[in-house]
């Protein structure tokens, strides 16, 4: 059986043996620290730890002031008292009894080291030095108050130990006194050992620190009191209690063994210096770092939100860590700072920064913020759901701005913390290329709060390169993506450039790049995360807005239909309409929390910035000079698109395009500042040369954005854009053409929707109402007019539609006033069937969502046609126009005040945005604006199959009635019908050839060829003014869809021969019966 005494010594043995390998990593292993010195050091001063300080030399005064000054006697300083004293105060330990007792053992006697020291030669009493300073320590961290002793004289020593202190804790209160003693030293007068006992109590305190962190790593190396939280949990404490900086000062409370808010700092600071060499830091507070950054407060569901803030604690540990240099340092060098297999739904939950940075009001990973804040919303007044915005968007804003500060610090500590801090943005886009997609589950990709609080570090990252100027627009690296893989884009489409081309160009450009600048890093990790992040986040918010439209209407329908009422259904339907409200309550509350974070005023202040210097820079790397915005690109851009520019991300440009019209949308005030100059050149730069995008959907967003930017909103009739359109000098030059290039463009998406797609990206009226009291644009559209073929084109495109929607919409109208009726007849109506109830008004409700489009387009482009023939009549006139024309417009003249004009009088016709009086006005508008060409009534009379007089006569008497038209341009209308009545005579006498040869007919209007040609690859014969029709709208050959264009066609010379000899042959014979008419009636006179 071993002795206890035997076993005890050993455990000893074992930590002075780990405690040997601390010391031996102290910067420098001075001998005044060494574990057991010889007794002959103990009684006097050890040269290393008494360097004498050179004498002051006395202060003598001005030589312009000879007065006499009192010498101050220089205190002499007994450095052997003063150093036992100082460690008995600091250490709270002696080896005299005496001194334990007069304290009330709050210094505490350590007899077992006493005795030690005499057995080993050491004079008693003696006096504590640092020669012993680490026994001292070992000594005291032995004793154990919960421990049993028979030695009468140690109870008392004991039973007065604190029960509950932690190592740690002692060490703390080590530390806090051993500052106070250096600083009651520094207030002393000057002495001669001031220096010698500054050096005592710098290797003090680089004991203790050891000692903190050898406890931090192993607590359990020296007995502890039981259910503590020990080791790292102990200095997290201290780190989350820097939130009550926030407070006054007289709030903080503070303990002699506890570090205060204003301690945590410079005890960092001590630590660092101690363990920085070799790294030791990472094992001494790695285990702090991750438990803070793992704290359980950063979890909990309600997230910023609720009465608990303790995750502003971790925020403010964390600005503390890295507020030092090789703390921040030590960050990145951590497993956990960006972990090599994490998955992109985990990475934001395993790295070190993603519980920190994940932490938001989204309500798809915080859900209880949507239902504590936003519940019930139709409830809430308005001020109410303001002022839960505002509080938490200052939440946002307060997190967001610490996360940039500390990746700015991580950033700014060393080159390899900056690159380890871009990798782990690299990182997030990396594993997030899904989000991007059309469908994805949420839960297979880092959250919307993740991404989107990555965006606002890298935005403000971005502010510094991102001034007025575009000062610094060329340090950005055109070449990034041919040397730099931080960014994969190995899958993206490229803005004009085939995978083979980009890889041609990437392998041609390797070696003439350098490695990319901190700039271009920036700029282009900023374009990516707001691809994958932002902007995706962006369409889940509008997506909310669809599901809740939908959910109305299913629910109008539902309750619409009364059948249910008093049935056995009635208890289920009713309970399914509970359903539908409790849903679009739920969506409306998101909303709101999206809303938060998406339009947080400078989030999007920064953003918008960043947009602006994206678009010019994308106009810059496009124009051939290289130079803008000064001085400003010359358009239309050249044919060639240059190769820099073709194989960029076609993000990059779409992203500008989603962000301007998400901002016209849903915030348009916050472009007062900026963005409508950047938003209108970037759009009239892509619009007139739509030749650098490949994308017809892309264009289209970009028209879609400035159509948003001329909607009314608040004050501004033509919305945020219309001042803006009317006054840049290049709106004023190249809008008009920008319009109508992209009218024509959009005709042919390439999709198999490509003819419904047309008319919902076809809203230029819009955009051109906001500018045409201007003048300047007036004359623009004269302009370019004279451009014959281009804007023929235009007109024939724009009348193809007015006839199609005016068609649908009539139609559709028709159909509506039917139904109605139907169902006026209460009691025929409640013999109908359930079923058959509910299918027509099923139907009803369709008819009136696509009555509603439709007549809204209708309007606005019968509105382009009545504007356009009041500026510019020449090219209304063309053969292949001037027909279409005069047949659309008599249709719908019959359709308005024909025999069946009742059949479009509906209920609320408000509702379906049908204006029959104002369609009218503009129909008999274009009539008068064209009424003085001769061509126009030759047209209106050949269209054999709308035109009456009579027509013309009820439109002119209904005109009257409602006071549509003044009585001149009345009388000015008859004069026309007149004019087309004596054309149609003449019309009617020339053309009566008889029965005409299939030959001779035109295949595809059956009429008689005038000019004949051959297609050149369906080899068929057609009129040139068909053709050259059919051309204005789709440029194939209707008979093999071949591409053609109207100089292709090869004339017909001697089928045009027989022709003319046949119509020639026809009139002759015509002719000739007249005169034999005439003679026959002179004979009979």
């Amino acid at each position: 059986m071993t002795d206890p005494q035997d076993d005890a010594d050993r455990i000893r043995a074992k930590r002075l043996a780990k405690l040997q390998v601390v010391r031996s990593s102290a910067p420098s292993p001075d001998a005044g620290l060494s574990s057991v010195p010889p007794p002959a050091k103990l009684a006097q001063p050890k040269p290393g730890l008494s360097t004498p300080v050179p004498a002051q030399q006395p202060q003598t005064a001005s030589s312009s002031v000879p007065l006499k000054r009192k010498q101050v006697p220089v205190t002499k300083l007994d450095i052997q008292t003063w150093e036992d004293e100082t460690l008995t105060q600091i250490f709270k330990v002696t080896l005299k009894r005496s001194v334990a007792e007069r304290s009330n053992y709050d210094i505490v006697w350590l007899k077992a080291l006493e005795a030690d020291l005499v057995s080993e030669g050491y004079p008693s009493p003696m006096n504590l030095s640092g020669d012993i300073a680490d026994r001292l320590l070992i000594s005291r961290f032995d004793l154990d108050p919960q421990a049993m002793s028979d030695d009468l004289d140690y109870v008392a020593v004991l039973a007065s130990l604190p029960s509950q202190m932690t190592v740690f804790e002692y060490l703390v209160g080590c530390w806090k006194r051993l500052n106070s003693a250096k600083t009651n030293l520094v207030k002393k007068n000057p002495v001669n050992e001031l220096q010698q006992a500054s050096t005592i109590l710098e290797k003090i305190r680089d004991l203790v620190i050891s000692y903190a962190g050898l406890t931090l790593q192993e607590p359990g190396m020296f007995p502890q009191p039981a259910g503590r939280d020990l080791g790292p949990s102990e200095f997290v404490a201290s780190l989350l209690s820097l939130s009550a900086l926030s407070t006054p000062l007289s709030a903080v409370t503070s303990t002699n063994h506890v570090l205060s808010p204003t301690e945590v700092e410079p005890f960092l600071q001590d630590l660092a210096r101690r363990f920085e060499p070799d790294n030791e830091i990472d094992g001494v507070l790695g285990p702090v770092v991750r438990q803070l950054m793992f704290h359980p407060s950063l979890f909990r569901p309600e997230g910023l939100a609720g009465g608990d803030s303790s995750w502003r604690g971790v925020v403010g540990g964390v600005e503390a860590l890295v507020s030092i240099k090789s703390i921040a340092v030590m960050f990145v060098r951590l497993d956990e700072w960006n972990p090599p297999h994490a998955t992109a739904s985990m990475f934001e939950m395993v790295s070190l920064m993603g519980p920190l940075c994940r932490l938001g009001v989204f309500s798809r990973e915080w859900p209880s913020i949507a239902q504590s804040y936003f519940s019930e919303p139709t409830k809430r007044p308005r001020n109410d759901v303001e002022s839960s915005t505002a509080s938490l968007r200052g939440t946002v804003k307060s997190l967001q701005s610490s996360l940039f500060q500390i990746f700015n610090t991580l950033v700014r500590a060393s080159p390899e913390s900056k690159e380890a801090v871009l990798e782990y943005f690299s990182t997030a886009i990396k594993l997030n290329i899904k989000r991007a997609g059309m469908q994805v589950d949420p839960q297979t990709v880092a959250s919307d709060s993740f991404m989107v609080n990555l965006q606002s570090i890298l935005l403000r990252f971005a502010e510094p390169f991102v001034d007025a100027r575009y000062s610094k627009m060329d340090r950005i690296d055109p070449l990034y993506f041919a040397v730099s893989n931080r960014i994969d884009v190995s899958e993206e489409t490229r803005i004009k450039a085939t995978s083979e081309e980009t890889g041609e160009w990437a392998e041609a450009n390797k070696g003439n790049a350098a490695t990319p600048n901190f700039i271009s890093e920036i700029f282009y990790l900023c374009n990516a995360m707001g691809h994958y992040g932002y902007l995706k986040t962006t369409q889940t918010y509008d997506d909310f807005a669809k599901h809740h439209d939908e959910l109305q209407r299913h629910h109008d329908m539902i309750n619409g239909d009364g059948s249910w009422i008093g049935s056995a259904f009635h208890a289920r339907t009713e309970a399914a309409l509970n359903q539908m409200k409790s849903e679009m309550a739920k969506i409306q509350a998101n909303q709101f929390a999206f809303r938060v974070q998406l339009l947080e005023p400078d989030f999007v202040f920064r953003y918008i910035g960043f947009t602006n210097f994206v678009s010019t820079w994308l106009i810059r790397r496009a124009d051939p000079k290289g130079l803008h915005p000064t001085p400003p690109i010359e358009l239309p851009l050249p044919q060639e698109v240059p190769m820099s520019f073709r194989v960029l991300p076609e993000y990059i440009l779409e992203d500008v395009t989603e962000f301007f019209l998400f901002v016209t949308r849903h915030t348009p005030n916050s472009l007062d500042l900026s963005g409508k100059d950047e938003l209108l050149v970037f759009a009239l730069t892509f619009l007139t040369s739509t030749w650098y995008i490949k994308n017809p959907f892309l264009k289209a967003k970009i028209n879609e954005a400035v159509f948003f930017g001329v909607l009314p909103y608040g004050n501004e009739r033509n919305g945020i854009l219309g001042g803006t359109l009317n006054s840049h000098p290049l709106s004023a030059k190249h809008l008009i053409p920008a319009l109508t290039h992209f009218y024509i463009e959009v005709e042919q998406t390439g999709a198999s929707s490509q003819f419904y797609d047309k008319f919902s990206e076809r809203n230029i009226a819009y955009i051109l109402k906001a500018i045409w009291s201007n003048p300047v644009h007036r004359q623009a559209l004269k302009a370019e007019a004279k451009n014959v073929e281009k804007f023929i084109r235009f007109i024939n495109l724009m009348i193809n539609d007015v006839t199609y929607l005016m068609d649908e919409s009539l139609s559709e109208l028709t159909q509506i006033h039917n139904i109605q009726t139907e169902m006026r007849d209460q009691n025929a109506w409640a013999a109908h069937p359930a079923q058959y109830r509910r299918e027509r008004e099923g139907t009803l409700r369709g008819l009136e969502r696509h009555a509603s489009s439709y007549t809204t387009l209708g309007k606005s482009t019968v509105g382009l046609l009545r504007d356009f023939t009041a500026e510019t009549k020449a090219p209304f006139m063309m053969p292949e126009i001037v027909d279409k024309l005069a047949a659309m417009l008599d249709y719908n003249l019959e359709a308005l005040v024909g025999p069946k004009c009742g059949e479009l009088r509906v209920k609320e016709p408000e509702k379906y945005h049908f204006e029959p009086r104002q369609l009218l006005s503009d129909i008999l508008q274009v009539y008068l604006n064209l009424s003085d060409q001769d061509e126009f009534a030759r047209a209106v009379a050949n269209d054999g199959r709308s035109y009456k007089k009579e027509l013309f006569e009820m439109a002119i008497e209904r005109a009257r009635k409602i006071l549509l038209k003044t009585d001149t341009e009345l009388e000015q209308i008859r004069s026309f019908v007149t004019k087309v009545e004596e054309a149609k005579a003449v019309i009617e006498a020339e053309e009566d050839l008889g029965e005409v040869p299939d030959e001779f007919l035109d295949p595809l209007m059956f009429t008689l060829m005038r000019d004949p040609v051959i297609l050149p690859s369906s080899r068929a014969v057609i009129d040139r003014a068909t053709i050259k029709s059919h051309l204005l709208s789709d440029t194939k050959d209707p008979f093999n869809r071949v591409p053609l264009t109207i100089n292709e066609v090869i004339p017909n010379v001697d089928l045009k021969m027989k022709i003319d000899a046949f119509v020639a042959e026809r009139r002759g014979q015509k002719a000739r019966v007249a005169r034999a008419t005439e003679d026959v009636d002179v004979v009979m006179d």
